[in-house]
């Protein structure tokens, strides 16, 4: 079985986790991707990397989000990486060049 395109860390109890798997159900049931929650609860690592971010939303491996999911934001970016991976040239991939002023 592959992994799922949305992965979502949460823990028990937790309001926003609640809201944001929500709002992750229905944009994956729109698009047709899969998705998973995971209790990072058991994995004393995660916890402590993730404890003030959850929940914190990533897709296809790649961090998107925390607090908040915007139902938006979250159903173009698996738009964008479906059309492509970042090694692709115009995979639809966004970047972001930043240079100092000078």
């Amino acid at each position: 079985m592959s992994e799922p395109r949305v992965l979502v860390y949460t823990r028990p109890g937790c309001h926003l986790c609640e809201q944001a798997e929500a709002v992750v159900a229905a944009v994956c049931a729109e698009v047709g991707a899969t998705w998973e929650a995971l209790d990072v609860t058991g994995d004393d690592a995660l916890l402590e990397r993730y404890h003030d971010e959850l929940p914190v939303t990533f897709v296809d491996g790649r961090q998107h989000d925390f607090w908040r999911v915007d139902p938006d934001r979250l159903r173009a970016a698996l738009s964008d990486s479906a059309e492509g991976s970042a090694d692709e040239p115009g995979s639809g991939v966004r970047r972001r060049w930043w240079r100092r002023g000078g």
